[in-house]
């Protein structure tokens, strides 16, 4: 049996219907709250209502005849947290709380532990040809990046204790049907027409991954033998400048992208003196994801590209 935290996520939805296809419905499980046990879910999906995700939620009736874990329920990283102490509340859900459930797995023989961390765990932003690696330093900048990593670093200590295999996957910016944030904003620009002073920005390199690609490298990392105990960095294996990202989501949507030429360093100005330099940074500097270990050491392969990612999100956007 695969328990799956995090289900009606972004990410939870799509791997829940991916593991009905390929496992069946007797063989997955959806650790759900109890403002979620009223949702309408997919034919044939087995819930177990947990309660909400804390450092004392009890996990025992959800483990019963519970082999693999996928662990995707997060607080996620939010724009512009208001909160008084961000890393305090990170902290609670995506450390202890996670610890929580992975000591009470080990105890109840789960074999093997999936952890949904992310990219920033390794930083903010690369160098142009200079990627991440799974193996580089980790060097979080923001209390979202150091919960992961700090849950990262328990979640080895209670393998090296237990014996359950943990396997973290780092991904980038996920992309997909229902996407929401930052990618949903780009598209709404290019739909309605929106000119965008972005044609210039075609020195830096994005990495993204993939709703699909994302789900498939977890589902592949559930039986592989050679996930046990591993990071893997996850992206579509093409890295994109900003411009011909907006161009190339304009195609999938069926629309030119209007772009138009301002100078990096106006740009950069710009965003300065009305103090946008996040909106800068996300838009203009560069983050790349080395995936040669996830591709030889899974002989795995993203098996949809980039142009297709897109045309699946532009069909949900449009529906």
């Amino acid at each position: 049996m695969i328990l799956v935290t995090g289900p009606t996520g972004f990410v939870g939805s799509a791997l829940i219907h991916r593991l009905l296809m390929d496992k069946g419905s007797s063989n997955v499980l959806a650790a759900v709250r109890c403002s979620d046990s009223d949702r309408r879910w997919p034919k044939g999906v087995n819930t177990v209502q947990v309660g909400d995700l804390m450092p004392v939620t009890d996990w025992h009736a959800a483990l019963q005849s519970v082999s693999e874990i996928v662990h995707l329920a997060a607080r996620v990283h939010i724009m512009n947290d208001k909160s008084q102490d961000a890393l305090a509340e990170f902290r609670c859900v995506n450390v202890a709380s996670t610890a929580n459930l992975a000591r009470q797995a080990a105890a109840a023989g789960v074999r093997r532990f999936i952890y949904l961390s992310s990219i920033k765990v390794n930083g903010e932003s690369t160098a142009v040809g200079r990627p991440f690696k799974a193996v580089d330093m980790p060097a979080p900048e923001d209390p979202y990046g150091v919960s992961k990593h700090e849950a990262e670093q328990l979640l080895r200590l209670i393998a090296a204790e237990s014996g359950m295999e943990v396997v973290i996957i780092r991904p980038p910016l996920v992309y997909g049907p229902g996407v929401k944030a930052n990618f949903a904003s780009m598209m709404r620009w290019l739909a309605r027409g929106v000119p965008l002073p972005l044609a210039g920005v075609t020195e830096n390199r994005r990495s993204l991954v993939a709703l699909d690609n994302l789900v498939d490298l977890i589902v592949t990392c559930l039986k592989h033998p050679a996930a046990a105990n591993q990071t893997f960095l996850v992206s579509d294996g093409e890295d994109l400048s900003t411009a011909a990202l907006l161009r190339r989501i304009g195609n999938a949507q069926g629309i030119p992208a209007r772009l138009f030429h301002a100078p990096v360093a106006t740009l950069r100005l710009g965003a300065a003196l009305l103090g946008k330099q996040s909106i800068y940074h996300r838009l203009c500097s560069s983050l790349q994801v080395d995936i040669r270990k996830t591709q030889e050491l899974l002989d795995w392969t993203p098996p949809v590209s980039v142009d297709e990612g897109l045309r699946r999100m532009a069909e949900g956007f449009r529906a």
